[in-house]
């Protein structure tokens, strides 16, 4: 072989290996092995999420045979006290919820259809409120500043009381009792909502249940005198004491809704 033509052929073939280990410099810790990565994270996350623990508020009950039908529908709020409430009418009714933080009325107006179902309802113990009256952002931001330019309440009051009728009119239609829990208070400091909008929210939704003539669970006046002793500090929420009073109060409203159903004239 012709000796420029092997240094030639020599350079080209060192060349291309200097060339190839330049490149692969630049790839990340590990190799080829780190394109890898991102799927790895991503079936570990799916895995993770079908781990983590559903909470038994959100856990489907099945039913027992001959006992009533109750339907729980709400916020945060009605999610903490759903165990409770199964707990304490054990064996006398079905305590049945959403798999759902039930949200605002824009929410319930959508999806009512589909968390009423196609069997019957005896008793419907139903709250908004929270949600509607919270701020947001003037890009969404939840739970915004109150003060802030831009900021807004989710659903204004006008729509909410729009809103509720249309819900009231649609289960009113399932020949359920009904009963409406008042929002409970918003507690000085809570981020994203203005203490005392749960009276003016609540006084809407009094003078619906009052036309209708709805029973009232009042969650609110039944809140306000024990604020310190069973709300979380400056936050809407309840703790789990809290949540088990709360519970308590609605199955009093429930089981004088159950009495009065099974009364002759009852309905």
């Amino acid at each position: 072989m012709n000796t420029k033509r092997m240094t030639r052929s020599v350079w080209g073939f060192s060349s291309s290996i200097l060339v190839a280990a330049f490149l692969f410099s630049f790839l990340p810790a590990g190799g080829l092995a780190a394109q890898d990565k991102p799927e790895k994270k991503a079936r570990k996350a799916q895995q993770q999420k079908k781990q983590r623990k559903v909470p038994a508020a959100m856990k489907p009950v099945t039913d027992v045979a001959g006992l009533p039908r109750v339907l729980l529908i709400g916020d945060s709020i009605s999610i903490g006290y759903t165990v409770g409430v199964r707990e304490l009418l054990s064996g006398k009714a079905n305590v049945h919820r959403p798999l759902t933080n039930c949200g605002p009325t824009t929410k319930g107006v959508k999806e009512l259809e589909k968390w009423l179902g196609d069997k019957p309802w005896d008793v419907i113990h139903f709250n908004f409120g929270l949600h509607d009256l919270k701020y947001l952002g003037p890009k969404g931001q939840n739970l915004a500043d109150p003060k802030a330019e831009g900021s807004h309440q989710q659903v204004p009051i006008a729509d909410y009381e729009k809103h509720l009728r249309a819900m009231v009119a649609r289960m009113e239609k399932t020949g359920a009792r009904l009963i409406w829990r008042s929002t409970t208070p918003v507690p000085p400091g809570a981020k994203g909502r203005v203490v005392g909008d749960s009276v003016k929210y609540n006084a809407v939704a009094a003078k619906i249940m009052k036309e209708r003539k709805i029973a009232i669970d009042d969650m609110y006046s039944f809140t306000m005198p024990r604020l310190k002793e069973i709300m979380r500090p400056a936050n809407v929420h309840f703790t789990p004491a809290g949540s088990k009073a709360l519970a308590k109060q609605a199955v009093a409203a429930i089981t004088a809704a159950l009495k009065k159903r099974s009364e002759p004239s009852g309905k």
